[in-house]
């Protein structure tokens, strides 16, 4: 069966589908939901990265159903509802993590007032950075990027972070980001030198203290939470630059409520980011998203954000409505 058609269990359902369904948007009756992208870099190769658009989990660690490993409940919001090794298998290419000091260690918490409670955290920051290193040995021509909501005060915390995970093997440092809007290095490029994995930070000061990028030196991005899934407009995040600017050559499209309500996730995935993608690519001077951050990225009433992904990279990479219909083009 395909998308849309109706199911009873996930064997019913084609590669890169499973069964389920999306009350929110007024469909009750189980149907065959995509669960698995299509990476556009193995049908159009060898573009500029910036050329691309990647799919990025919000909170990709704040899972439905994570036991806590601090012996106390949980109390916080979540935001997925699959392991990080799974968003990538999916087709995930972008993580937000949002990293704390915590019990003399970096956690990742979902919390508040930059500080992680036993009742916020979810689990050491190694342990996912493990995920995504498993992940990028055994894909050697993938790119991973991690983007980071910056809570850590130790000095050099980050960095012995990352080195523990054996991620600075990975590593695309700083020396070689383009400024000023220009050009990424192609994806070929970036494959050949190993440099396949992009990490930015809120913090600016550990671009020059750690080596990390600061995000907003290198990235545009639009408001999150509520304001960023208003159709009506679409606001420049505060520490970006105007989403019209030049400054820049990447471009992070947010759209995830401030509150994440499981349920209603397949109804924005499918009904209200596709006419946000528009909004917001008239408000960036008609550029697309390098990046689309979404809650429950496996929620849609069939295509949802798996279908936004494909229609921008058909687009923007041969003119065609979705990314499938390139590989045809390219062949002949």
């Amino acid at each position: 069966m395909q998308v849309g058609d109706s199911c009873s269990a996930a064997r019913d359902c084609g590669v890169g589908l499973y069964c389920g369904d999306c009350a929110a948007a007024g469909r009750t009756r189980p149907s065959c939901i995509r669960d698995l992208a299509i990476q556009p870099t193995t049908i159009v190769k060898g573009l500029p990265f910036n050329r691309y658009s990647w799919l990025v989990t919000h909170n990709s660690f704040s899972i439905v159903g994570e036991p806590s490993r601090t012996g106390v409940e949980r109390v916080t919001f979540y935001n997925q509802e699959d392991t990080v090794t799974n968003q990538l298998r999916n087709g995930v290419r972008g993580l937000m993590l949002d990293m704390y000091d915590f019990g003399g260690d970096v956690w990742l918490c979902h919390s508040l007032q930059g500080q992680c409670y036993n009742f916020t955290a979810f689990e050491p920051a190694i342990d996912t950075l493990k995920e995504v290193e498993a992940f990028l040995s055994e894909n050697p021509t993938e790119i991973v990027t991690i983007f980071i909501e910056d809570y850590v005060h130790a000095p050099m915390r980050l960095s012995k972070l990352f080195t523990a995970a054996d991620l600075m093997k990975y590593w695309y440092p700083i020396s070689e980001m383009p400024t000023s809007g220009q050009e990424w290095p192609t994806v070929t490029d970036m494959v050949a030198k190993n440099h396949r994995l992009l990490v930015f930070t809120s913090d600016a000061s550990k671009e020059s203290s750690e080596g990390i990028a600061y995000q907003w030196s290198y990235l545009l991005e639009n408001e999150s939470g509520d304001p960023g899934i208003d159709p009506s407009a679409c606001p420049n995040r505060k520490e970006s630059q105007p989403l019209n600017s030049r400054s820049a050559s990447l471009f992070m499209q947010n759209y995830f409520p401030t509150i994440p309500v499981e349920s209603e996730a397949c109804k924005e995935n499918s009904v209200g980011l596709p006419q946000m993608v528009q909004t917001c690519y008239a408000a960036a001077g008609n550029r697309i998203p390098n990046f689309i951050a979404v809650n429950f990225y496996m929620r849609s009433d069939g295509g949802g954000v798996f279908d936004v992904q494909d229609r921008i990279n058909g687009l923007t990479l041969c003119g065609c409505n979705t990314i499938a219909a390139c590989q045809v083009i390219v062949k002949t």
